[in-house]
């Protein structure tokens, strides 16, 4: 069987079970209390709208928070802190559900809380026993077709036990044109004829997938091995294709012209879903400037008592970036620096830069200087979700040193984006090349969904002050 209906099989009976507890969960609550007498048979209607929309927004919510992704590469921690948010989210949902469209068939006032409680605890165990034993993740043998330069971005990217949490990496396979003294380094290497040793050597060992990862390809594949295995039902995947899949992000160091113009994604955006964009976009940066405008106040204030009154510096720092199309467009953000911050001119940021004050290093943290940047939304120079927009003097140096990186310019910049949930906090060359990788994956897959998957996963990071 292919890896992809293996993982979806494995994704589909995590959320049947999942589906199945959480009910349950909710269900054994509302017995619980009508036990202790707290229940009149009045509420059975509540009860069961309150099961049924606990059910579905735990599950679209944990969808949204990739904890059915089966490229989902967290530590047990990480998981569970996916999934207090998402019950978290759920029961604020079910309330204002509950209030609106059934305030006539409303639960005990206990339900509520009472079971996300009791959903968090039944899920967190439900994950640890999926975590720890194979009952969900009989994974796929898969082989590598190569052992040179290529066939090492998979041992130097996918080291940790979790990055191959999808499938068994049995070995990789040399083949002619592999650049052996640059390659594999620590892993297993098949020594077979792969010409005429390859075919048997799939079936014996029950590989489900081949990813092709060979230095050179003309002339030096097993053509006649690949066309039987793949009529026999196992999956070949490019490099690219498998590290995309398995990582979130496009290899931009491997990437080939022919690559691109053959590959799926890469989208035009319709003129229906460019308007839609652009009135959905500007109804949340309304939406959450009307709940956010008193915390932005209070931040300004701070900033001024801090060291604006003393210096006369603006609360506010206006800045050139970067926007769609390479556009130029001035981005407002809270004050974070000292005013004297860039006297020897423009510097790249670091994680622990001196020039950042004690309040700026808090409001980084949270997320809480980029607020303003609402206005620049509204204003339609950016979108809720997108590549972080770059300044001028540093695009001009990183277009010439990292490939491809003008190709981000091809969407809107964002508030947030894929390359701020996966990577961590940096800035330099090298970092913007590994952002590049999954703000490329962006560019190719934008869709309305991966939009909501990283806005959700985005309210994560700001609740646990992951800011990047």
């Amino acid at each position: 069987m292919a890896k992809n209906s293996k993982s979806g099989s494995r994704s589909i009976k995590l959320v049947l079970f999942e589906a199945a507890l959480v009910a349950y969960a909710s269900y054994f609550t509302a017995l619980s209390l009508q036990w202790l007498g707290l229940y009149s048979g009045a509420n059975t209607k509540g009860t069961l709208v309150n099961v049924i929309l606990f059910t579905l927004s735990v599950l679209v919510i944990n969808l949204s928070v990739g904890l059915y992704e089966q490229s989902l590469r967290e530590p047990f921690r990480g998981i569970i802190r996916r999934l207090f948010v998402s019950s978290i989210i759920s029961y604020f949902v079910v309330a204002v559900i509950s209030s609106i469209l059934f305030d006539d068939k409303s639960a005990h006032y206990l339900h509520a809380p009472l079971s996300v409680m009791l959903i968090i605890i039944t899920l967190v165990i439900f994950r640890y026993f999926v975590h720890h034993t194979e009952s969900f993740s009989a994974r796929p043998n898969l082989i590598v077709l190569g052992a040179g330069v290529r066939a090492a971005v998979i041992e130097r990217r996918m080291r940790r036990e979790v990055d191959r949490a999808n499938f068994n990496l049995l070995s990789f396979v040399p083949v002619n044109g592999d650049q052996i003294d640059k390659g594999i380094k620590a892993e297993s290497i098949a020594t077979i004829d792969v010409d005429k040793e390859l075919a048997q050597y799939i079936e014996d060992n029950n590989v489900s997938e081949i990813v092709v990862a060979a230095d050179q390809r003309r002339g030096t594949l097993p053509v006649n091995a690949l066309f039987n295995a793949r009529l026999k039902g196992v999956q070949v995947t490019d490099l690219l294709d498998f590290m995309e899949r398995e990582t979130g992000q496009i290899a931009v160091d491997l990437m080939y012209p022919s690559w691109v113009i053959y590959s799926s994604g890469f989208q035009t955006q319709k003129i229906f879903r460019k308007v839609a964009d652009y009135w959905l976009n500007i109804f949340l940066a309304l939406f959450v400037l009307f709940f956010a405008w008193p915390f932005m106040l209070i931040t300004a204030l701070i900033i001024y008592i801090d060291d604006g009154f003393r210096t006369g510096a603006s609360v506010l720092y206006k800045q050139e970036r970067v926007g769609q199309h390479g556009e130029p467009f001035n981005i407002l953000k809270f004050r974070s620096m000292r005013p004297d911050a860039e006297k020897d001119g423009a510097k790249w940021a670091s994680k622990n830069d001196n020039r950042v004050t004690s309040i700026g290093a808090f409001i980084r943290k949270y997320r809480i200087d980029e607020l303003p940047q609402l206005l620049n939304v509204i204003k339609g120079e950016m979108s809720f979700i997108g590549p972080r927009p770059e300044r001028p003097e540093f695009v001009s140096q990183l277009v010439d040193e990292v490939p491809y990186y003008a190709e981000r310019h091809n969407v809107k910049p964002g508030l947030a984006g894929w390359a701020q949930l996966n990577y961590p906090y940096g800035a330099s060359v090298k970092d913007s090349l590994e952002k590049l990788k999954f703000d490329l994956y962006y560019v190719k897959h934008q869709s309305l969904l991966l939009d909501v998957l990283i806005l959700i996963r985005t309210v994560e990071v700001v609740l646990f002050g992951k800011g990047r």
